[in-house]
């Protein structure tokens, strides 16, 4: 007897939001635009989403049990991926091409056909206009899932022609082991700047940012080792190595945003709470400063800069900027 295949369950993190309330709906009254835009700071959340939405359409709820198909091994026929490639993590012409050649296709398993495009905004200026007159001019029966968390990093002719959905990650810690902790430690460290020990104990300062740099990067490594190991489920078996790598750097690069995205919350955090004292200006020139290193390091990374190299450098300048207070 063959094993049936459960229904894709939305992100834990978004059942019940507006957004998700909006799908089903639509789903349920066959009212799915034919191209949607998917956003978020999340990439991870909006694959979730994705994957969902794809489940929901090739296996609709008529379907018996026995003959849903899975979409977690890469290998349903009617379901494609489009995801960056090389290192340089780009979307080319040939590919986009190779994609839109199997959308043009009649559906193999039943009416319907998705086809979802990771990171769509790694499109080359070519692979985007060769996306765009399918988007003028889709085929039959096929839904097309764009995911991005820079929309505006698309050609503007692309995003008129999608049905826009933004799905907001809760205001919480990134669920990676030791990170909690890390941001604790971090916490801890702005409390001794912000009682002087960037002049009178500037060696124990030093010391323990370079061993926050260097839990930084162990935790990193190990969250994205098991993202990926969770994330090649959800890819077919012959995926090239190309893919692979792009896959494994987008994880890693979409990981160390959100853990960026903690620091800049447990700073902000940290501040209102100090802030609000008698002493509070003293350190509040040296808290804008330290945000303003922050939002540097963070602009640093989206031009390829090094992941421990930049939150070093973060570190060193807000030491520097309590060493001025």
């Amino acid at each position: 007897m063959v094993a049936s295949v459960p229904i894709l369950p939305w992100p834990d993190a978004l059942v019940g939001t507006p957004a998700i309330l909006v799908l089903d709906q639509a789903l349920g009254r066959g009212r799915l635009s034919h191209s949607l835009l998917l956003t978020g700071d999340n990439i991870d959340l909006l694959r979730g989403v994705g994957l969902g939405l794809a489940d929901r359409l090739l296996n609709p709820p008529e379907t018996a049990p026995s003959r849903r198909r899975s979409l977690l091994d890469g290998a349903h026929p009617d379901c494609f991926h489009l995801r960056p490639a090389g290192k340089a993590r780009l979307i080319g012409a040939e590919a986009t091409r190779e994609l839109i050649g199997k959308v043009q296709v009649s559906a193999s398993a039943g009416g319907q056909k998705v086809a979802l495009l990771h990171e769509c905004d790694r499109m080359n200026t070519t692979a985007a206009n060769v996306f765009l007159k399918t988007l003028e001019e889709p085929p039959a029966n096929t839904t097309l899932l764009l995911l991005t968390t820079r929309p505006h990093a698309l050609l503007p002719t692309i995003r008129s022609r999608c049905q826009l959905f933004r799905f907001t990650s809760p205001g919480v810690v990134t669920p990676v082991d030791g990170w909690s902790a890390w941001l604790e430690d971090y916490r801890a460290w702005l409390a001794l700047l912000h009682g002087g020990a960037a002049r009178t104990a500037p060696a124990d300062a030093v010391f323990r940012l370079y061993g926050l740099v260097a839990r930084f990067g162990v935790l990193l490594e190990t969250a994205t080792d098991g993202l990926w190991n969770e994330q090649k489920k959800a890819v077919a078996e012959d995926i090239s190595k190309e893919e692979q790598e792009a896959i494994e750097s987008g994880l890693s690069k979409g990981l160390r945003d959100r853990l960026f995205a903690d620091i800049e919350r447990a700073t902000g955090a940290y501040a209102r709470e100090i802030l609000v004292t008698p002493e509070a200006a003293a350190g509040a020139r040296a808290f804008a400063e330290t945000v303003k290193h922050l939002e540097h390091s963070a602009g640093l990374l989206r031009v390829n800069f090094n992941d421990t190299a930049a939150l070093e450098l973060f570190l060193l300048k807000t030491l520097r900027a309590w060493t001025r207070k």
